[in-house]
């Protein structure tokens, strides 16, 4: 007789077993996260080049996400700028094209009503945000780049607006006698004389030249300190010999004065009289020039004067002002200060390039720079244009009225159209579309270097599926007979291990 013990199931069967569950539950992890480990030990002499690939990966994925951002806030800058421009042809076109001459009851036309709307939405846009940062402030992106249009007109308390700075100015460059600060003095025998009032002011007409062909004067200057010019009428010229006298303005801009010799008496525009001695005909002269010169004041002056207070207040930091009161005798600009002017920008204004006010790494050796200031050339200059229009205001009752709004709109006009040499709104918008190629770029890089590390990642931690399938399925298939087997055999009784007696 032999006996068979239920000790047939051994410790070797369950370990089996065991190890066949184990293999089957790391197989289903592989399957179910598509890796062939779940941490770098589990790659063994293969784990330091994961290390480093995965490092690459995420990197190259910050500079994607950095990329993104970036062409996000360079796609709303230059729709931005695209409707400032547009702002800035409207009032251009609205100064060009405009019709009668019509005050409202504010002493304005429709085009500067029309300016000072465009001037709030032009404003309104450069304090434009992305995210929670203003992206016209250069790098101080947590303040507003501008302060409100009616602190900037208006003035805020004791601080002056553009529209206090602009009469201050006027009466400086006007002057107390309202020659533009030009000395004509009574002729001395027959010659007449003008000079500036006083050197190295920067205020009035200031003396460009002169050119005569009066028959027999003799013309010096300009020259000396105050600068001046002499005109001896050593006899008396011929009817229709002229002089003419060039001046520059506050605004950079020139004037010319022409006077002509007539017989005629009185004398018609721009002309003076030939009395029966050169010291008549003198007096006549400075008569006329006096005159010519008064009504220049009051018409091309005028409105190179606002220019100038505009591009003071707008274009320099700090803002310039007269140094007044009195203004009308003023011979000087001081530095305006936060107590007692509008500063209009409120953003960053370093001596850094507005582009490098912001600049992103969007690749492993690529960096764009996109930062911008409200201050910069093309949107100050522009502000200044629009609000020089929304801040002047004339009189029904004044003659040069019409021929002074005619002029500062001429220079309106030819400023928004923009100056040879002079930074543009264009410029700016080129500037942001190179950065938006770039980043365009380091995107499409990005993207590369990103499907090739996870090609290379996959084969290193990467699996098979089709493969993992068959090991689970064979391991099913052999776990399953194994604890069938095992089943069967731990059922057994003593008696079913009793074999019949033979003898």
């Amino acid at each position: 007789m032999s006996i068979t013990g239920p000790g047939s199931v051994t410790a070797a069967n369950v370990l089996a077993q065991t190890n066949m569950m184990n293999e089957l539950d790391k197989l289903g992890q592989e399957l179910g996260t598509g890796q062939a480990a779940t941490t770098y030990s589990g790659l063994g002499s293969q784990a330091g080049l994961a290390l480093s690939l995965n490092a690459q990966l995420s990197a190259s994925n910050g500079y994607d996400a950095t990329a993104t951002n970036v062409g996000t806030t360079l796609s709303i800058a230059q729709s931005v700028l695209t409707q400032i421009g547009s702002a800035g042809t409207s009032v251009q076109q609205a100064v060009s094209g405009q019709g009668a001459f019509s005050l409202d009851n504010n002493g304005q036309t429709t085009a500067q009503r029309s300016a000072a709307s465009y001037l709030d939405q032009i404003l309104s846009l450069l304090n434009t945000q992305v995210g929670n940062n203003y992206i016209f402030s250069g790098s101080a992106t947590d303040q507003p780049s501008v302060v409100a249009t009616d602190d900037i007109l208006n003035g805020n308390g004791a601080q002056a607006g553009l529209t206090q700075v602009i009469a201050e100015r006027q009466q400086a460059d006007l002057g107390a006698d309202g020659l533009g600060r030009l000395v004509i003095p009574a002729p001395s025998g027959s010659t007449v004389s003008v000079s500036e009032d006083v050197a190295g002011s920067p205020f009035g007409f200031k003396l460009g030249g002169v050119d005569s062909n009066l028959t027999g004067a003799t013309v010096t200057g300009p020259s000396g300190s105050p600068s001046s010019i002499s005109v001896d009428l050593g006899a008396n010229p011929n009817s229709g010999d002229a002089i003419q006298f060039d001046l520059t303005l506050p605004d950079g801009s020139s004037q010319t004065i022409a006077l002509t010799a007539t017989t005629a008496s009185p004398p018609g525009a721009n002309q003076f009289t030939i009395g029966a001695t050169p010291a008549d005909t003198a007096n006549n002269l400075q008569a006329a020039l006096t005159t010519a010169v008064g009504d220049l004041a009051q018409t091309a002056l005028r409105p190179a004067s606002a220019m100038a207070a505009a591009d003071n207040f707008f274009s320099s930091d700090p803002p310039q002002r007269v140094a007044g009161p009195p203004f009308d005798t003023a011979t000087s600009l001081i530095d305006g200060t936060s107590t007692n002017t509008v500063f209009w920008y409120t953003g960053e204004d370093g001596s850094t390039p507005a582009r490098d006010t912001a600049t992103a790494q969007v690749g492993p050796s690529m960096t764009v720079a996109y930062g911008m200031r409200a201050s910069e050339a093309a949107l100050s200059s522009l502000v200044a244009n629009v609000a020089v229009l929304a801040a002047t205001t004339y009189s029904p009752s004044d003659p040069n009225a019409e021929a002074s709004y005619h002029a500062l709109s001429q220079k309106v006009a030819a400023n928004l159209d923009g100056q040879p040499g002079t930074q543009t709104v264009s410029d700016i918008e080129a500037d942001l579309a190179n950065a938006q190629i770039a980043v365009s770029n380091a995107s499409k890089l990005n993207t590369q270097t990103q499907n090739t590390l996870q090609d290379m990642l996959q084969g290193i931690d990467g699996i098979n599926q089709n493969q993992i399938g068959e090991q689970i399925l064979t391991l099913q298939n052999s776990l399953s007979a194994s604890m069938s087997v095992t089943a069967r055999l731990a059922q057994l009784s003593l008696v079913n291990y009793l074999s019949p007696v033979t003898g």
